[in-house]
This record gives C-alpha cells, sequence and structure tokens, in this order.
C-alpha cells in the first residue's frame, strides 16, 4: 500500500534530533517517576469533585514517558490519522509520481524533525488516536526542566501539570460521545483533503509559506492555513471550538482547584504565563509555522469562555455543554459566552430562600 509518510523513519528522527534530558541521577528520575503518577491520582479526585464529572469505568493508568517514548506514541497516533489519507490520494492505486515527488523518505524526515520540537515542550497529552479511550502520557523530563527554570516547588507544579492534562482524561472519559465525535471530525477533515494534484499544489504553496516568513518573520500564515480545502476550513472551525473549549477547560480546573491544593499555585501562573509569552526569534518563527501561537491563544481564549460561563449560570450550567454534539459552543460564541447560554439553555444556579 502507498505511504504518504515513513513512519519508522519519523520515530528514529525525532530520536536522534530530540533534545537530551535535564541531568537526573537514576534515583531522581525513578522519585520523578513515582510522585507523578501519585499526583496523577490526586488530581483525578481533585477534578472529578471540582467539575461534577465523573469517568464511567476506571481510567487508563498514566504512563510517564521520556521525549523519545513521547514522540513514538504520536508516531502511533499520526498513523491512524493520515492512512486514511493515504487512501484518499491514491484511491488504493501503487504510490505515484505524487508520491514520489513528495517522497515518504523526505516527509518522515520532516516529521520527525517537528516531533523532536514538540518533544522537547510538552509536559503532557492524552493521546486519544492510537488507544481507546485514550492514553494519559506526562513528559517527566520536560516537567522536570520547566520547573528547574521556573524554580517552582516541585511537588507543586508537578500537580499542578497534573490538574491539567487529567482533566483531558476526564474529559474524554467521563462524556461517552466525546472521543467518537472527535474522531469522526478529524476523519472529516482529512476526508475533505481533494485529490492527490490538490493536496500537492497546496504543499507546495505552503513551502512558498514557509520561505517568506523566513524571509519577513512579520508575515503571517502558517503551514495549515495553506494546505486546508475550502470545506477543511469549514471543519477546522469546529474542530477549533471543541480544542479550545477543552484546553479552556483544563487551564480553568487548574486554577480552580490549584489555590486549595497547590500552596504556590500563584507564582507557578505567573512565571508560567511569561515563559508561554517569552520565545527567541527562531522558536517564535517555528511555532508560527506549525500553528503553535494559535494552541496557546485557545488557552486564553477557552478560559475566559468557561470562566464567563461558570460564572453566570454556574457549574452545572456549563456542563450543559457535554450534553451532546449540539451544545458544543460554536466559533463565535466562544467570544460570546451569553449567545451559548441563550442557544443551549443553560439556567443560572437557583438561589435559595433565607
Amino acid at each position: 500500500m502507498a505511504q504518504f509518510v515513513d513512519w519508522d523513519l519519523a520515530a528514529a528522527t525525532a530520536g536522534k534530533l530530540g533534545k537530551t534530558g535535564p541531568r537526573v541521577t537514576l534515583e531522581e528520575a525513578t522519585a520523578v517517576v513515582a510522585e507523578l503518577r501519585v499526583l496523577a491520582d490526586e488530581a483525578a479526585a481533585h477534578v472529578a469533585e471540582y467539575t461534577n464529572l465523573h469517568p464511567a469505568g476506571p481510567p487508563s493508568p498514566v504512563r510517564v514517558v521520556d521525549r523519545r517514548d513521547w514522540a513514538n506514541a504520536n508516531v502511533d497516533g499520526l498513523r491512524e490519522v493520515v492512512a486514511p489519507l493515504v487512501g484518499r490520494l491514491t484511491s488504493g492505486r501503487e504510490p505515484s509520481g505524487v508520491f514520489d515527488a513528495v517522497g515518504a523518505r523526505a516527509a518522515g524526515v520532516q516529521a520527525g524533525a517537528v516531533l523532536a520540537y514538540l518533544s522537547g515542550k510538552v509536559l503532557g497529552q492524552y493521546e486519544v488516536f492510537s488507544a481507546d479511550p485514550g492514553q494519559l502520557l506526562l513528559v517527566a523530563p520536560n516537567i522536570v526542566d520547566a520547573e528547574r527554570s521556573l524554580n517552582a516547588d516541585p511537588r507543586d507544579f508537578r500537580l499542578w501539570v497534573c490538574l491539567h492534562e487529567v482533566t483531558h482524561r476526564t474529559q474524554f472519559t467521563a462524556v461517552p460521545w466525546l472521543r467518537g465525535h472527535f474522531l469522526a471530525e478529524v476523519a472529516a477533515f482529512v476526508d475533505a483533503t481533494g485529490t492527490g494534484e490538490e493536496f500537492v499544489a497546496r504543499a507546495r504553496r505552503a513551502i512558498g509559506v514557509v520561505s517568506d516568513v523566513v524571509r519577513d518573520p512579520s508575515s503571517r500564515g502558517s503551514i495549515l492555513d495553506i494546505v486546508q480545502t475550502p470545506n477543511q476550513k469549514v471543519l477546522l472551525d469546529r474542530i477549533t471550538a471543541l480544542m479550545t473549549l477543552l484546553e479552556g477547560h483544563a487551564e480553568f480546573v487548574m486554577d480552580g482547584v490549584g489555590p486549595d491544593v497547590v500552596p504556590s499555585v500563584a507564582d507557578i501562573r505567573a512565571k508560567f504565563n511569561r515563559r508561554r509569552e517569552t520565545a527567541n526569534p527562531v522558536e517564535s518563527l517555528i511555532r508560527r509555522l506549525l500553528g503553535v501561537d494559535a494552541k496557546l491563544r485557545q488557552y486564553a481564549e477557552g478560559r475566559t469562555f468557561v470562566h464567563q460561563v461558570v460564572d453566570k449560570v454556574g457549574m452545572a450550567g456549563f456542563n450543559k455543554v457535554w450534553t451532546s454534539p449540539l451544545t458544543l459552543p460554536l466559533l463565535d460564541e466562544l467570544a460570546d459566552p451569553q449567545k451559548w447560554i441563550d442557544r443551549v439553555g443553560a439556567a443560572p444556579p437557583a438561589v435559595e430562600a433565607d
């Protein structure tokens, strides 16, 4: 079968190019792994109590991974996403000149380079593509690296990170339809790719965008913006709205729970926000090309939406968002929470009489 990306080469490239971890002894590494597992369990109890979302069954155990393992897990997930794309572009035929031109090996090296960059940045992830209902990954070397650079209390920082990532696991395990809906949206996005020739033409335009941004860092655009079809832009709006909700909800929960269980949370949040906003010119360029800047905006926009809705209708009213795909916020409603409240009929909490 045709292969658009040499995934084995992508995994090998990510491992070779990935950053080396912070200096720790074997005893320190073992202690970090053990504590992260304990704190993930602790965070799960806090998240369930705060959100009133309860997983349908026992959650899958947390996987504490290094950067190479994180990249490998995402290679497995990307295989699942890209395989339908290959079938769509080739209609089941053997590789054509289109695939020769792009080059599965070249694509593998490029994908590996992207994963190598991200593997040094990601603190944790709930990965839903390669496992059902998903797997919670905590990237130990990045967590240690971040807490040291922030001069944060290690236990406080680790629990704070766990609160965010466990919230994502809770979302997908307490809302039975969420994973299936998300995967269906991604599948529809892939199915709207178009013909092989059209895809390659857009890929070539993406190379032009890379060149433009390299020459003029003030120019706008990301690779994702260019390789989409018009139909995909519509689908991406829905996926973006969903991801903004999920990220914002996780941010809201970690900051809502934090003051009660993370003594230094205010200091951690202030330092962490400065860290997110500060990047050297090369990193800023890479973040924009990969669309990472858009993801960072999702944290803030989503958190504001959740905060304003909970302020107006309480947590029970906000939780109407999990009723069905029809009650998810639309992209324009994220900037106008009252519009979402009116559409789904989320009522404010009843006021008890004295």
